[in-house]
């Protein structure tokens, strides 16, 4: 069996992408395809939708699903919008059907898309997280991983962990690295693993990194990046609207509103398309291939892109 793949990616958060019907083997090909692949962070899989336009699912490189993808969520958004000959368009995802919408290009043509990120929860049994008998873990140290370090719990929906941190701490990862393996391993706190970013104050915006479950360090993570906006918003370090999130594979812009104690977050950022491949599918076996079919263009424009933003990234990027 034969599928065509595209290979997309927001933020270089980097997936391979397919139309198709709901299977039971999707998490074995992405198995394969990242074997095959290394540089992929998972597959995207575009659905027909009872209550949306389209549905889409999320299925990491260790072959886990993930409720949602923000980075990934945009790409889909693109595809759908496109394919269907409209700006704007209601994607089910895992746990909400959300509103996306195609936005200016930006720069000499890059497809731009804002997606909604929701719900909102800082209930720790939202993630699920236990820890001292809390229901929420907001701007505090957990003192067995750092004093100075002020934790944030979140879904969003996926579970976030996001801690504010000095400059040292992104130039060197080694203790974002040890705690979040340890968080997604056999552990009493995040019995489903978590996603741990480490977001600190640049100029005009933020700078995250992020260990993403089921990937490990990423170049970028939506729904990270906007959960690392709304905790520097409460944590004062920058004001609440359009927050610029600058990550290891660029920027977005993240919008963060607060109307009394709830939160109304968008995400906007790229949507590339890097290329078309045909993707051989025969189960396990080694029979199991994929072939170029087209290279597009569109990468050279995003890289020049990156440049935009590497006064701030390599400070922390190497």
């Amino acid at each position: 069996m034969e599928f065509l793949l595209y290979k997309v990616h927001g933020s270089m958060n980097t997936f391979f992408m397919l139309d198709g019907e709901e299977r039971e083997d999707y998490e074995e090909m992405t198995l394969k395809l990242a074997a095959l692949d290394p540089g992929i962070d998972g597959l995207l899989v575009v659905l027909p939708s009872q209550v949306a336009d389209a549905k889409m699912r999320v299925i990491n490189r260790d072959g886990s699903e993930a409720s949602m993808c923000g980075n990934g969520l945009r790409c889909v958004a693109r595809y759908v919008c496109e394919r269907d000959g409209v700006e704007e368009a209601v994607i089910e995802t895992m746990k909400a059907s959300l509103h996306v919408k195609k936005e200016q290009p930006q720069g000499d043509g890059i497809a731009m898309y804002a997606v909604e990120i929701s719900p909102v929860s800082f209930q720790m049994a939202d993630l699920p997280m236990a820890y001292g008998g809390e229901t929420e873990w907001k701007l505090k140290p957990l003192p067995f991983v750092s004093e100075e370090i002020p934790f944030t719990a979140v879904a969003v929906p996926n579970p976030h962990l996001i801690g504010i941190v000095p400059d040292e701490y992104q130039s060197n990862p080694a203790h974002q690295q040890k705690w979040a393996e340890f968080f997604n391993g056999p552990n009493e706190y995040f019995t489903d693993g978590v996603n741990v970013s480490y977001a600190t104050k640049v100029e005009g915006g933020i700078f995250v990194k992020t260990f993403e479950r089921g990937v490990g360090f990423t170049n970028a993570c939506g729904t990270a990046m906007t959960a690392s906006a709304l905790v520097s918003c409460l944590a004062g370090l920058v004001p609440y609207g359009e927050v610029a999130v600058y990550n290891p594979g660029g920027m977005v812009k993240c919008s963060v509103e607060k109307n009394g104690s709830s939160f109304r977050l968008r995400l906007t950022g790229n949507a590339t398309y890097v290329a078309k491949q045909q993707f051989k599918w025969e189960g396990t076996s080694s029979e199991s291939g994929l072939e170029l079919a087209e290279e597009l263009q569109e990468q050279a424009l995003y890289e020049k892109f990156i440049e935009q933003t590497s006064a701030v990234t390599n400070r922390f990027v190497s």
